[in-house]
């Protein structure tokens, strides 16, 4: 994953020119792209990235899209994860089907490249409201993550880019705690090696900013575990 942070989607498809077409146009849409060919290896990516979406194809050799997908709903770790399903069924009763079993989405090939781009930013509103360029609110805290500005109490804020992804993360599910291992994944990337300790240093930072006009501190500081908002 790069140090931008952008979404991280895992593609599942087992047909190479599907599968590289899909691959281009996610990359062009500025998101990073992991690839699996068969179900076996899905399983294994969906531990080791913890992707922010999943493009799932439903027929594929090994353990088939259905099942990988009702194996990722039933788990705590990843229910969350939105699923969007892709397969030539166009029958309502494999539609009734695939989403039964929990995908978020259920998109029939031949599909439109435009469309299917639209279906995963619609669900990445949701999860990853700030990486879409949504507004968030928490408090008297807003920030925009189209225009990249923070305000407090109707105030600036000036962040650097690190408290800025930072405090998008936090913002999007105040009241969760963040671990510094989540927190570095998201806020730095997963192929950047960064101290634990670093992520203390920019959340003082963060407090500063956040704290320099007045107002208490938003951030919470979880002992053994990490850092929450509020």
């Amino acid at each position: 994953m790069s140090s931008k942070t952008n979404p991280c989607v895992l593609l599942v498809e087992d047909e190479p020119a599907q599968r590289e077409i899909l691959r281009y146009n996610l990359s062009a849409e500025g998101y990073d792209v992991a690839l699996a060919e068969d179900g076996d290896v899905a399983l294994i990516m969906v531990d080791e990235l913890m992707p922010d979406l999943i493009l799932l194809d439903w027929m594929l050799p090994g353990v088939s899209g259905i099942e990988i997908c009702r194996r990722i709903k039933t788990r705590k770790e990843t229910r969350a994860i939105p699923v969007i399903m892709l397969s030539a069924r166009s029958e309502e009763l494999d539609r009734v089907r695939g989403l039964e079993t929990g995908a978020d989405d259920y998109v029939v090939k031949p599909f439109s490249v435009n469309e299917l781009m639209a279906r995963i930013r619609t669900q990445l509103r949701r999860t990853r409201p700030a990486s879409v360029g949504q507004q968030l609110e928490y408090e008297d805290i807003r920030l925009d993550g189209e225009s990249h500005r923070v305000t407090r109490a109707d105030e600036p804020v000036k962040l650097g880019p690190t408290e800025f992804r930072l405090l998008s993360t936090l913002m999007e599910k105040p009241g969760r705690v963040w671990s510094r291992e989540q927190l570095l994944d998201r806020v730095w990337g997963r192929d950047v090696y960064v101290d634990t300790r670093t992520v203390d240093v920019h959340v003082g930072r963060l407090r500063k900013a956040l704290c320099r006009a007045g107002g208490e501190d938003p951030v919470r500081t979880v002992r053994g575990t990490g850092y929450a908002l509020g």
